[in-house]
């Protein structure tokens, strides 16, 4: 039995599937429950791309499968929220009135700057690029406190034309330890995204020993994702992702039902 995490329908402008095709192809791989998380992103830098969400027609949509698809699969009420600092106060307000029943926190842009298009990476070194992304999450978590898993926590890797692409702990062992602890001091958990092995990064998303390390300083929530935007990515390397998790000290994962952890043994 898998629970997904992350996952995009055609609410999110980059999102490849209907939320039915999403809950038809879960059931198919034996996942349990599904988090629905499409995209929120205030003020993304690149303006041809609108990551806006329609919370009543989102809802609806939600409201529509489970009557659907009864028990045949429980889907949640989620959103991954791209998180800036100069919009914080944007996020909140947006969340303010709204049940939610999980909340993803990622980082997507840095400095005003997209990540996707390589504008962020241009004219910076590895060690200067990641270390800077870095330092953002840390202002993210640190300023922004409405959710419950920080995404992704290595998605610089994605991009950059670097020849290895890496993120290896001992290189940023302060600033991953100050996030780590941030996040096990206020309740938050951490991301196990899959998609790592789709953009051809050869681990999750974080890799085993960002994972491991979390753990060893007292982490305790732990999501799995897989970033679905079709219905083949559902659920995908699940099997090696939960080895990961097992390997790295984790005896439970985190579900969601009401913006607080439940853990089920894995």
């Amino acid at each position: 039995m898998y629970y997904d995490y992350h996952i995009h329908t055609g609410f999110s402008s980059d999102g490849r599937m209907e939320l039915r095709q999403a809950c038809a192809a879960a059931i198919a791989k034996d996942v349990v429950e599904i988090a629905v998380t499409d995209h929120l992103d205030i003020d993304y830098p690149d303006s041809s791309i609108e990551f806006d969400l329609d919370y009543t027609l989102y809802s609806d949509a939600i409201d529509r499968a489970r009557e659907s698809f009864g028990n045949k699969i429980s889907i949640i009420k989620g959103i991954e929220i791209g998180v800036q600092p100069h919009v914080i106060k944007e996020c909140v307000d947006y969340l303010e009135d709204k049940d939610f029943q999980f909340i993803i926190a990622s980082v997507h842009a840095v400095k005003k700057m997209d990540l996707h298009n390589g504008e962020f990476c241009a004219n910076r070194t590895k060690k200067e690029t990641y270390f800077e992304y870095l330092q953002e999450v840390y202002r993210c978590v640190d300023g922004f406190s409405r959710f419950n898993v920080l995404g992704h926590i290595d998605l610089i890797r994605r991009y950059g034309d670097y020849r290895d692409r890496s993120l290896r702990y001992p290189d940023y062992s302060d600033i991953l330890d100050e996030i780590f602890r941030l996040l096990i001091s206020t309740g938050r958990g951490l991301e196990i995204n899959t998609s790592g092995f789709r953009y051809n990064l050869s681990s999750t998303m974080p890799d085993f020993d960002l994972i491991k390390r979390y753990r060893e300083l007292g982490g305790e929530i732990l999501t799995i994702g897989s970033d679905a935007h079709t219905p083949s990515q559902v659920a995908e390397r699940f099997p090696q992702a939960l080895d990961i998790a097992r390997s790295a000290g984790f005896r439970y994962i985190s579900r969601f039902s009401d913006g607080n952890p439940e853990f089920v043994k894995i």
